[in-house]
């Protein structure tokens, strides 16, 4: 028997978008206010989604306590109160739109979650605009 277990999370980071291939008033008319010169910012909801067998000896699929602490030290330590088209490594060469970040932390997560389990990213980047991926290309 399959199940999802969902473990929620926030970060507040700043970002800007921007394609340096293109001009100014490209950028500007593509990107409206979020290619602000000095950044905005959003208060991130994460919801992480693990789905897999129902381990009998422990009646879970995944322990959410170990799913916290790699959410913790993986994303929020990494991402939280951070400007991603500066200070993040992952975003150096990388647009940092909702949908990029998604794509960022799943595969960040990809690698501490067992093979078999199916992983799904849910993204908030406001109430009513949110992305999700689950490592189909």
């Amino acid at each position: 028997m399959k199940l999802t277990v969902c473990r929620k999370a926030h970060f507040n980071a700043t970002h800007r978008l921007n394609n340096p291939n293109w001009s100014e008033e490209k950028n500007r008319k593509v990107f409206g206010v979020c290619n602000n010169t000095n950044y905005h910012g959003h208060n991130y909801e994460l919801i992480v989604k693990v789905k897999g067998e129902v381990d009998s000896e422990t009646g879970m699929v995944m322990n959410m306590n170990h799913l916290k602490g790699l959410i913790d030290k993986y994303i929020i330590d990494r991402y939280d109160h951070k400007n991603l088209y500066v200070d993040i490594e992952d975003f150096k060469d990388l647009n940092p739109t909702a949908e990029n970040i998604a794509i960022a932390i799943w595969r960040i997560l990809r690698e501490h979650i067992a093979k078999e389990n199916e992983l799904l990213i849910q993204l908030y980047e406001t109430d009513r605009n949110f992305v999700e991926f689950s490592g189909e290309f």
